[in-house]
């Protein structure tokens, strides 16, 4: 299995008009993506993502040029089989011979940041093909599935106060028994936020799980109000409620409110996941495997969540190779019990790949086809990636 080769794409799809919304990150009118590709001196190949934001959109420029001008040569020749062995090389760069032998970390400069994103493609590229080889899904090879099937979420939610319940009941009418809409600066004024929670709550009823993300744009002052706002809407987590920088913030917010507090889909390596732990931050972990470091990090994130009784909830906005990431390492761990499932406009993860990605009566099977499950769309590929210059 040796690598002869590292290829990434930025690939950037227009999403059509009826399927754009806007949030705190704008009116979203296309998709970015890295897609990465590793190939083997057998022609195999692997596929994983690596993202510039955790949005929908980002430039990817920087990102490909780490992947193809600072890690494919390191990556040239490695057996590809060493998927650990080869993300400590990377992260610690031309120190890696004191981090095996002495058992700890000797970490290069971009141990943060899009050199970590970078990494986190080639890394689940690498599992992908280890999948492939040994013909069993990548859930396989973590342990297995800790459960047959899993509750899918419907992540949306940015209509109006007069809309917004309108919008969520759609979602459970394709069969989602959980909902996550936004919230935060996009609405203005806090008052507003908690206007259109309560209007969500009243219209879905009490027994469906409603979710609320801010997209950490609140002030922690504006977070802690709006969960007193909120505190009889019953909200199954508050995600993202303020800056993610501030990590003692918060644990404020989160000390003061019953409500579940989720966080860790802007975090890099575990090291950041272990200190919102420390600080007692979180009671929902959600890593991203196209930002966190790749499956190989995620999965040391769900093991810190599985020691500290913390659930795990993987970011899962995306490309449908993160998306399936995450699915693999969720089914993985015994601290996951729900995934979210993108209801935006999000061609990367339909007209991407040839597999058709579904969810049945709001829920996810266990992945069973070999490595990631997905072939790549070569003619979409060809048609949407970004020359660089």
């Amino acid at each position: 299995m040796k690598i002869t080769n590292v290829e990434a794409y930025w690939l950037q799809c227009p999403i059509a008009e009826a399927k754009q919304h806007i949030s705190d990150y704008g009116l979203l009118t296309h998709f970015d993506m890295t897609l990465v590709v590793i190939t083997t001196d057998s022609g195999l190949q692997g596929y994983g993502e690596a993202k510039a934001a955790v949005g929908s959109s980002g430039g990817c420029a920087a990102i490909v040029s780490c992947i193809e001008n600072d890690l494919k040569p390191l990556l040239i020749g490695k057996d590809a089989r060493y998927i650990t062995r080869i993300w400590e090389e990377l992260y610690n760069g031309t120190r890696d011979h004191y981090a095996l032998s002495r058992g700890r970390k000797f970490p290069i400069l971009g141990r943060r940041g899009l050199t970590i994103s970078a990494l986190s493609g080639v890394d689940t590229a690498l599992w992908d093909l280890k999948g492939k080889a040994l013909q069993i899904p990548v859930v396989e090879l973590l342990g297995g599935a800790c459960r047959d099937r899993m509750e899918a979420y419907a992540s949306g939610g940015w209509a109006d106060v007069d809309h917004i319940g309108e919008q969520l009941n759609g979602y459970v009418a394709k069969g989602f028994k959980g909902v996550k809409m936004r919230v935060g600066v996009m609405d203005k004024t806090v008052e507003l936020s908690i206007a259109r929670v309560k209007a969500a709550r009243k219209a879905l009823g009490p027994d469906i799980k409603l979710m609320a993300d801010a997209h950490g744009t609140f002030s922690v002052p504006e977070a802690k109000y709006f969960c007193r706002g909120v505190e009889d809407c019953h909200l199954y987590w508050f995600e993202e409620p303020i800056n993610p920088d501030n990590k003692q913030g918060t644990a404020e917010v989160r000390a003061m409110t019953t409500i579940p507090i989720a966080a860790g889909e802007s975090e890099f390596t575990a090291f950041d996941i272990r200190d919102l732990m420390d600080v007692r931050a979180l009671d929902v972990v959600q890593p991203d495997s196209a930002i966190i470091g790749g499956i190989s990090e995620a999965v040391r994130v769900a093991h810190l969540a599985n020691t500290q009784q913390i659930e795990l909830a993987p970011h899962c906005w995306g490309s449908a190779f993160s998306f399936m990431a995450g699915v693999n390492v969720a089914f993985a761990s015994p601290s996951a019990t729900v995934i979210e499932f993108s209801l935006g406009g999000n061609p990367m993860m339909y007209d991407l790949v040839k597999e058709q990605i579904s969810v049945t009566d709001g829920y996810l099977d266990a992945p069973t086809a070999p490595g990631l499950g997905l072939t790549p769309n070569w003619d979409f590929i060809q048609e949407f990636k970004q020359k660089i210059n």
